[in-house]
């Protein structure tokens, strides 16, 4: 269980106390629904209860969603509308757009108002500034009435659904990242004695930055054609390797008034460490994208990649040489007061929200609370072509997502989810993270030194606060606070 989700569902009831009179309007009344929820069995009845209150709100009409989705995620999607089609008689068309593209395309709907779609899949980390132009529902009033009691309990990570206390929208795709290991280099017992005689460190899956870092030394030997790592270097992902490094030092980004910390002597360290972990890197790291990374590693010559759900399924495929060779882990953490700190990071992921100008907003939340239910979900997360991974626990026990991923991934990966930190979930956070990647982009390639590169960043980022709004990004950033794990939270500084 997410520790946070008790405290979303009760901040979401706190907020809502009181509006039993808006809910008089909707076809069905909360006391309704909830009274028709406890006659079923419990919660893997949720799709059927969802399915029966759209199909009683489509009665006698003809009624069709159009679901907006990147590229790639068809076969997450529509098995799932095949399915409430066939239990409510309402109908799909799909929008496919690129995956970089998504998130534009939303917020391109605030303008235009058109109406083009009922449903959409954006990515996570856009939430707040697609839920800041007014173009998608608070889902507030809806899940009073239609989410039943513990339907977030087996959610693994909640914390991207929310903005400012308020539900947005529903997690599909668990995008943590994790840690993949060359298993028979770290199981070569000649491997282990040379490298805990050179750095008395043990030889195993690392639990900090300094012991990866550390491994990609001893194992990067190009004359032999072997290399320490394929973590990214291209500009677009080097900031989330900061990112994962910059927490396990023990601080946020952001001070309690918003001011950037990015740039104290921690933020500087773990720029300057990964810049030293750039030279034991295999040649492709600084140019290849994301599906070349797959391939790179795929090939079975370097020791450790960083990535998600869809690297295990390309490397968990028969296109791998490293496949069924792998360990895996938690992004590294940090030694913090003489104690281990593990920051997961989920950096990604895709949400179900409904356009307000949709002529079937309720209609459309149903369906993303049916498509989001134990069963639907798991369908959803079947398809080993799709962008879906794991998000509830449910997912973890079926044969065939357990077949795609593996079993070993899958208990990291369920880990990792538990206790994952955010990512910079404020308005602008496309702004603020442009600027993170040119700076560590420059860093990396020596046209300025960290301390250069992060004063320079920290100087945009207070220049973004003032320009979003200093008073209402600290509203999100106080709750976002309060929404990294616990075990995170509390030593954070």
């Amino acid at each position: 269980m997410n520790s946070n989700s008790n405290k979303y569902n009760l901040n979401r009831r706190r907020l809502l106390k009181g509006t039993a009179a808006t809910a008089a309007s909707f076809a069905m009344s909360p006391a309704m629904y909830r009274q028709a929820y406890a006659q079923s069995t419990g919660l893997e009845n949720v799709h059927n209860t969802a399915a029966s209150a759209a199909k009683e709100l489509a009665k006698g009409r003809d009624v069709t969603l159009t679901i907006l989705h990147p590229s790639g995620s068809l076969g997450n999607v529509k098995p799932v509308a095949d399915r409430f089609t066939k239990d409510t008689g309402i109908k799909f068309e799909y929008l496919e757009v690129p995956l970089g593209e998504i998130n534009q395309k939303v917020l391109l709907e605030a303008i235009s108002r058109s109406g083009s779609f009922d449903l959409a899949l954006p990515a996570t980390f856009g939430l707040p500034d697609i839920a800041e132009s007014g173009v998608i529902v608070n889902l507030d009033d809806f899940a009073q009435k239609y989410e039943p009691e513990g339907f977030q309990k087996d959610s693994l990570y909640t914390i991207g659904d929310y903005y400012k206390g308020s539900l947005y929208g529903y997690q599909t795709d668990g995008d943590t990242y994790l840690m993949f290991y060359n298993k028979p280099w770290l199981d070569d017992e000649k491997e282990q004695k040379g490298f805990a005689d050179k750095t008395g460190m043990e030889l195993k899956v690392p639990e900090t930055w300094e012991e990866l870092d550390a491994m990609m030394a001893w194992f990067h030997r190009p004359d032999e054609g072997m290399y320490g790592g394929a973590l990214f270097r291209t500009q677009y992902f080097i900031a989330w390797e900061w990112w994962g490094r910059f927490h396990a030092k023990g601080y946020y980004p952001f001070s309690d008034e918003l001011e950037p910390q990015i740039n104290n002597d921690a933020g500087v360290a773990a720029l300057e460490e990964l810049i030293a972990a750039s030279a034991h890197l295999y040649p492709g790291a600084r140019t290849n994208g994301l599906f070349e990374n797959f391939e790179a590693f795929g090939a079975g010559d370097k020791f450790a990649n960083i990535g998600w759900g869809g690297t295990q399924k390309y490397l968990n495929s028969d296109k791998s040489k490293i496949k069924g060779k792998l360990a895996f882990g938690n992004m590294p953490g940090g030694i913090v007061n003489g104690e281990l700190l593990q920051t997961p990071y989920f950096n990604w992921g895709w949400n179900y929200v409904v356009n307000a100008v949709s002529d079937e907003t309720e209609i459309a939340y149903l369906f993303s609370l049916y498509a989001c239910s134990p069963e639907l979900s798991t369908i959803a997360t079947r398809d080993p072509a799709g962008y879906f991974d794991p998000t509830k626990g449910a997912h973890y026990e079926d044969a065939s997502i357990k077949d795609t991923y593996s079993e070993s991934f899958l208990a990291a990966h369920k880990e990792s989810m538990k206790g994952s930190i955010p990512d910079l979930y404020l308005k602008g956070q496309g702004e603020y993270f442009d600027e993170l990647r040119v700076a560590i982009a420059a860093a990396d390639a020596g046209t300025k030194t960290a301390k250069e590169a992060l004063d320079d960043c920290a100087g945009a980022w207070s220049r973004i606060n003032r320009r979003m709004g200093k008073r209402s990004q600290l509203v999100q950033w106080k709750f976002l606070k309060s929404s990294y794990p616990p075990a995170v939270r509390d030593r954070l500084v």
